[in-house]
């Protein structure tokens, strides 16, 4: 793969206005089933304890493999993307997700679960790079702003939807078997959206028929390094069963790292095409979109988290009552994100301020939310407070995804998104640790000594305390690069 500053331009895909959006809604229903499954599963967890036993760790893992493949595959597979065809492999990636929840949905013990969200998770690695590749490709100019708004919004709904949809699973399954239907419900859905796929998805290749070219070594020392990266925040549980020495894997991790720096520049320079173009990150809009994205992921999906874990084991509220308190959050954020796709060329990094500004006051109401209003009324002052948080969360995702791929060659979106994913991911990983362990450590700590309710109040604003703290880093990112912007902008006018 080339260099993406010394990439010539290159070629859209020319379809008609309604076949470009119907393989977007084909696309993004891909999008949908991919996130949705990382959120769904948390209030899901407490159901598969009491059915299939396992600790803190076997739980975490359940969540976490899920994570840790998601991320594992999808560099090498945004790369095969835009070397090879988009359609074949969102249609493979979906038909193994789907496969792969059945095994989910009748896994007789806690490990065959484990594994099975690990081949799960693979899949959504090889299907989620060709959706942003395929919306890259498909669409110019406006329209690909309104499609990452639309794009924006149906991630907001997947997220947030999720906790809602578990939920109602448990709800309807029961208690013992509930969290089956989580997974069993991906069965019809998935089967729906793969025959929509493959009747109006076009064709999205490179037309040259070079060999694929993966950078082998590259590849692995990407492996190595994510995993030794990620594995230690996925086994944080903030639970005494946890173990210090997981931290001794940051020691390989910046090891690897390096040696892959150094590989990616050196197989480059023998005129190879490394698996991670080092060019990339001097395109100072993607990297400074991709660094705010992991940044926003860190903290954002550890608000529904945390909200769901409060309000079901601190008021005792139910799996769906408490998912159902988000649903503000995924409607306004569905709408903001579509209103923001149109307005992004106009507004540009100030949009993404503006949001970052709501989501940042949002979370803090819920801190003070926990501790002042009384038990009885805060599921719906929560609500509400979701609400504000949902029309900022849209001004940030869809805009800044138009932000970060705009100087990027169509040919190398599959890259260029599954990197930013890949940060997505990691910050996820990285985030829900944190949030995890301050909430957690906390129970632990004044349990006891402490009134059952001040106890989780507690527990619930340190966790946020890492929220606002990542909201705080995106905002001085966003802040950084709207500086930038201007600066360059008057040097032009001059």
């Amino acid at each position: 793969m080339s260099d993406p500053e010394s990439e010539p331009p290159t070629r859209t895909i020319a379809l008609d206005h309604a076949a470009r959006w119907r393989a977007f809604g084909a696309s993004v229903s891909v999008s949908a089933l991919t996130i949705m499954d990382v959120s769904k599963v948390n209030v899901g967890l407490a159901s598969i304890e009491e059915a299939l036993g396992g600790g803190s760790t076997e739980l975490q893992l359940v969540v976490s493999g899920y994570i840790l493949a998601f991320g594992l595959a999808l560099v090498p597979f945004g790369r095969i993307g835009d070397q090879r065809s988009r359609r074949t492999l969102m249609i493979a990636g979906l038909i193994g997700f789907t496969l792969g929840s059945v095994l989910c949905a009748i896994a007789p013990n806690i490990w065959v679960l484990v594994v099975a969200r690990f081949l799960q998770g693979i899949a959504a690695g090889v299907q989620m790079p060709q959706v942003m590749g395929t919306i890259q490709q498909i669409f110019t100019g406006r329209e690909r702003g309104m499609a990452f708004g639309l794009f924006g919004a149906i991630i907001g709904l997947s997220t947030a939807f999720g906790p809602t949809l578990g939920g109602l699973m448990i709800a309807l399954g029961g208690p013992e078997d509930g969290w089956r239907w989580i997974f069993w419900m991906n069965l019809p859905l998935g089967a729906a959206v793969i025959a929509v796929l493959w009747k109006v998805l076009p064709e999205v290749r490179r037309p040259d028929t070079a060999r694929i070219s993966l950078d082998p070594v590259g590849l692995v020392l990407f492996a190595a390094m994510v995993t030794t990266l990620m594995f230690p925040f996925l086994l944080t549980t903030g639970s005494p069963e946890d173990s210090p020495a997981r931290w001794w894997l940051l020691v390989p991790f910046a090891i690897v790292a390096v040696g892959f720096v150094l590989w990616e520049h050196r197989y480059a320079a023998r005129g190879g095409a490394p698996l991670v173009p080092m060019g990339l990150f001097r395109i100072r809009s993607w990297r400074n979109g991709t660094m705010l994205q992991a940044l926003y992921f860190a903290a954002m999906p550890c608000v529904f988290l945390l909200t769901a874990l409060y309000l079901q084991q601190g008021l005792g509220l139910s799996a769906l009552a408490a998912g159902a308190v988000t649903i503000g959050f995924a409607l306004l954020s569905a709408y903001s994100s579509w209103q923001s796709g149109k307005l992004v060329a106009r507004f540009g990094r100030s949009l993404v301020v503006f949001g970052l500004v709501l989501v940042l006051v949002s979370t803090l109401a819920l801190i003070a939310t926990a501790h002042y209003v009384p038990d009885e009324a805060t599921p719906w002052v929560m609500a509400g407070i979701m609400v504000v948080g949902g029309l900022g969360g849209g001004c940030v995702i869809s805009p800044n995804q138009t932000l970060t791929l705009a100087e990027i060659p169509p040919s190398e979106g599959g890259l260029a998104g599954s990197v930013g994913q890949l940060g997505q991911r990691v910050g996820n990983a990285i985030g829900a640790a944190v949030a995890l362990s301050l909430f957690y450590s906390t129970i632990f700590r004044e349990e006891g000594t402490t009134a059952h309710a001040e106890v989780f109040n507690d527990a619930y604003a340190m966790g946020l305390l890492a929220v606002v703290l990542f909201l705080a880093a995106s905002l001085v990112v966003a802040l950084t690069d709207l500086g930038a912007r201007r600066r360059l902008a008057r040097t032009e006018q001059a």
